[in-house]
């Protein structure tokens, strides 16, 4: 296998979801700037579903116009408007607009919107693109893709993106009058007084469309560098993504092939006996719907349940806690992609306990959020370790069941792999829509002062 290969399917997958998880990574130092306030969450979640419009479009060609549609026309496209989209952000994130008698930041709604098809996009068009190589490529991808959650973390933890200290107010007043628009309350009391940031949001935007450069070079030599044809499949392997007379026509090539080889034996075509219309037939109807619930089941707590109430887990246990489970948790999924790369296993009853194993822990960061902000042992430092590790394992487990799927799905064709990105964002799409509701109309998650919050022992 080619280590440059590996490396650019590595800044491939990276490119895949880097704008959005850097848009949320910076949150705190945009919504303070911008109208909206902390409304902008609820804006992004609801822009990030209006974006599934791109998968559809790309799964409907797919499904009823076989062949027409080239993933690698479409990536370019992509990308593209993702580079332009976070380098005007850069720009523009700041200005507003009257809508309605009010200010609005359209120009950050839109290119979010624009972001969001981009990232939602990718996940029907990169992974079909990476059967055009060797099977072991798709993990080096699955880690690429952990690291777009994981290098715009540590990028906002060096800049320094929601530390918080504890000031009282009214000396804080008596020595400089910059606090009022602070609501104060008696003398003496403390407010969460966020620092300023060692860079500025218009270079972490810049370097988000820096990444998203680096992704498309990476693209470019994937199709165009020497080294990276030789690891390239032949055309053949796509026979059920081509257009029907092009089928036909190598379909007749592979058995003319075929008549030259030996004959099989009885037991080894028993093997190859198809149990489904899916993909090779390697898997009877039943399980492939297993696996497809299960793929749904993973995304939907792994990109919107659980993200949703990330805070409200974290928070009451402290700053440097919420900053600890963030990080790690983001270092948890490119691991998980390394462990499947030399321990492969793809027994369903495995994937179905670690499925299981990874709710479990999702059920106990559930728990703490409902119970903010005075969560199980909100005072003591074992409650920190707990809803760390909680974060670590609950990302961990469920991400090697991810890369799990794709690894599987891959070796069912092109057709599976498209179809995998479609479950993949019908999965993030219904967790989000559930726990919007939830978390922004109902109010059932409360957070704390992280400074004035008072639990009992």
């Amino acid at each position: 296998m080619s280590l440059l290969t590996h490396v650019l399917a590595c800044l491939f997958g990276m490119g895949s979801w880097v704008a959005i998880n850097g848009m949320w990574v910076e949150l705190p130092l945009v919504v303070p700037e911008i109208p909206e306030y902390w409304y902008l969450p609820s804006y992004l979640t609801v822009l990030i579903q209006m974006a599934n419009i791109g998968p559809l479009f790309i799964t409907v060609m797919h499904r009823f116009r076989p062949g027409v549609l080239d993933e690698r026309l479409v990536i370019y496209c992509i990308v593209g408007l993702g580079i332009i989209a976070t380098f005007l952000l850069a720009f523009l994130w700041q200005y507003t607009v009257p809508v309605g008698g009010s200010l609005h930041s359209v120009p950050l709604l839109v290119l979010s919107f624009l972001l969001s098809v981009v990232d939602c996009t990718s996940s029907v068009t990169f992974l079909p693109f990476m059967m055009r190589l060797s099977p072991q490529y798709l993990t080096t991808y699955f880690v690429g893709e952990g690291l777009s959650g994981l290098v715009p973390a540590l990028v906002a933890l060096i800049q320094g993106v929601g530390v918080v200290h504890c000031q009282n107010v009214t000396a804080a007043e008596a020595a400089n009058h910059t606090f009022d628009n602070l609501t104060t309350g008696d003398s003496g009391e403390l407010k969460a007084i966020y620092q300023p940031a060692n860079f500025s949001a218009q270079v972490f935007f810049l370097f988000l469309s820096a990444m998203m450069v680096v992704c498309l070079v990476a693209f470019i030599l994937l199709n165009h560098h020497p080294a990276v044809a030789r690891e390239r499949k032949s055309d053949m392997y796509f026979s059920d993504h081509l257009a029907p007379g092009k089928r036909e026509q190598d379909l007749s090539l592979h058995v003319k092939t075929a008549e030259q080889k030996p004959m099989i034996s009885p037991s080894e075509a028993s093997r190859r006996e198809q149990r489904s219309s899916f993909g090779k037939g390697t898997y009877s109807s039943p399980e492939v719907m297993f696996i497809f619930i299960v793929l749904a089941w993973v995304n939907a707590l792994t990109n919107a349940v659980l993200p949703s109430v990330q805070s409200y887990s974290c928070l009451p246990y402290g700053n440097k806690a919420y900053h600890l489970a963030a990080t790690l948790a983001a270092v948890a999924n490119p691991m998980a992609c390394f462990i499947a790369m030399f321990i492969p296993i793809r027994s369903l009853i495995f994937m179905g306990v670690l499925t299981v194993t990874g709710t479990a822990f999702g059920a106990y960061i559930m728990a703490m959020a409902a119970l903010s902000p005075c969560p199980l042992l909100v005072y003591s430092p074992t409650g920190t370790v707990v809803i760390v590790m909680a974060w670590i394992l609950f990302v961990l487990t469920l991400s090697y069941v991810k890369v799990i799927i794709g690894v599987i799905l891959r070796d069912e064709g092109h057709s599976a792999l498209v179809w995998c990105g479609a479950v993949v964002q019908l999965g993030s799409m219904l967790g989000a829509l559930s726990m919007f509701p939830l978390v922004n109309v109902y109010g059932l998650f409360k957070s704390g002062d992280p400074c004035n919050t008072r639990c009992p022992m």
